[in-house]
């Protein structure tokens, strides 16, 4: 399982605080209004039972009810079913109320009460009656000084229409405040990560061994210390492979003199007279002297490949150029050899943007390499360069044993050889070739040769910004 993105961390970490702090707040919320609302509907048939009081106290029951006739009812008008659907609903039937004497028969009543059960007790307070297929909140006043009960009613159905609609109110003020709420934390929380994506920006477009520090303009205070650090640390790195470059370019001059000097000694002392057997030691002197002068060569193709990056001095090179003037310095070895070469070019330009000693350093150590695996007398390599679409293509193929796939991935290390060389090699040219490479973001792929023997290295780098636009695709497409 992937571990959350800092963006996802801070995004779901708000979420939940939020949903902790507004689903209780909103619940208190509810249950707070629903019983302040269940008190005031309370207050309010406390308050109309008091009123109807007074008025009977002013008027007397006598000017309410004739004497010898039946209680009084009071109609209560309501609305057709169609006038409901299409005006709403009528509240009208949903409230009433009893006027009793103290003997509790009942003198007035709405037409909606009439039939309600009389109280066991004629003492003031609230009691919840069940008839008629509704429930019932009754205030029950007794005002003894008159001999009147008056009992003020509400349907319970229109208090759970308020329960509904404080509930449907708050729950979608959550349903819909909450992922509204997400989206907008999310949107903030992006924007105020943005300096990390500026930050990360700038590492990836930074030249390499560029020593110029990261400029982030208007840093939140969290982050500079960040950018500071990161300023220090790649200062202490550049100044590291400054002076390994640095130690291997000094080791690698300082040994060519003696070398060249001991060489010519030895060609000195092999052209007089000498025994047979000191002349053999003196070749087998020279032989070794010269293998290790080509590993002061490759030191040195890796220095300069490294200071040319750090100096920052790309132009345009021709690929097609560059491979004619690398076949004619190692013609003089290819001869010596006797391995059949081949070029195929199949463009007559091919520019890119780069390195010309390190792209140089790569062709020459791809054919070197080649050469060395190839079977003596009877090696054939091959150098083909042509355009696939706004890339260019390098291949070098040999006859030779090749390398098996599981081994590939190693034979790139320093110093590493395959048992099957041939050569006098220290393992230092691959290496080569895929230092020149990654300066280039180019990519390498070690492949079978078509002809089912062999080796095919592929090297793939983008073209000159401005043979792209004009470069046609290759048939292969």
């Amino acid at each position: 399982m992937n571990p959350l993105s800092l963006r996802g961390r801070l995004r779901w970490m708000i979420i939940a605080v939020l949903v902790a702090v507004l689903l209780p707040l909103g619940l208190y919320s509810y249950h707070s209004t629903l019983k302040e609302t269940r008190e005031l509907l309370d207050g309010r048939l406390a308050q109309s039972a008091r009123t109807l009081d007074v008025l009977i106290q002013n008027g007397g029951v006598a000017s309410i009810r004739k004497q010898g006739q039946g209680p009084l009812i009071v109609p209560i008008i309501g609305r057709k079913a169609e006038e409901e659907l299409m005006h709403g609903r009528t509240y009208e039937s949903e409230v009433g109320y009893q006027l009793l004497d103290r003997h509790g028969q009942i003198q007035l009543t709405t037409a909606n009460l009439a039939r309600l059960p009389l109280p066991h007790t004629l003492i003031s307070g609230f009691e919840n009656y069940f008839f008629e297929g509704y429930g019932w909140r009754v205030f029950t006043l007794t005002d003894e000084a008159n001999g009147v009960v008056i009992r003020m009613g509400e349907r319970d159905d229109s208090r759970r229409d308020i329960t509904h609609a404080l509930s449907v109110d708050l729950g979608l003020t959550q349903l819909i405040g909450l992922p509204l709420l997400a989206v907008l934390v999310g949107w903030a929380v992006g924007r105020g990560l943005r300096p990390l994506e500026r930050l990360t920006q700038a590492l990836a477009s930074r030249a390499p061994g560029s020593r110029q520090p990261i400029q982030l303009d208007q840093a939140p205070q969290e982050l500079q210390p960040v950018v500071q650090a990161l300023n220090s640390q790649l200062e202490r790195l550049e100044d590291a492979l400054e002076r390994e470059r640095r130690f291997s370019a000094d080791v690698a001059h300082e040994l060519r003199t003696p070398l060249a000097s001991t060489m010519i000694h030895l060609d000195t002392a092999m052209s007089g007279e000498v025994q047979p057997g000191t002349k053999t030691a003196l070749i087998s002197a020279q032989s070794g002297l010269s293998r290790l002068a080509r590993r002061i060569e490759q030191l040195l193709a890796l220095a300069r490949i490294e200071a040319g990056a750090a100096a920052g001095q790309r132009r345009e090179v021709d690929l097609v150029v560059l491979a004619m003037n690398v076949i004619d310095e190692l013609a003089p070895l290819l001869g010596e050899s006797g391995t059949d070469f081949a070029f195929l070019e199949h463009e007559q330009s091919l520019p890119v943007h780069g390195y010309e000693a390190a792209l140089a350093a790569l062709l020459r150590n791809l054919i070197e390499n080649a050469m060395h695996h190839v079977p003596p007398g009877h090696g054939m390599v091959q150098l083909a360069l042509e355009r696939y679409g706004d890339k260019a293509v390098i291949e070098v193929i040999d006859n030779g044993p090749g390398i098996p796939a599981e081994r590939r991935a190693s034979v790139f290390a320093r110093f590493h050889r395959e048992a099957s060389s041939s050569g006098d090699g220290y393992g230092l040219g691959l290496s080569i070739v895929q230092r020149a490479a990654q300066l280039h973001d180019a990519t390498i792929e070690l492949l079978d040769a078509s002809s089912g023997r062999g080796l095919r290295v592929r090297v793939t780098l983008p073209l000159f910004a401005s043979a792209k636009a004009a470069s046609p695709l290759s048939a292969s497409e």
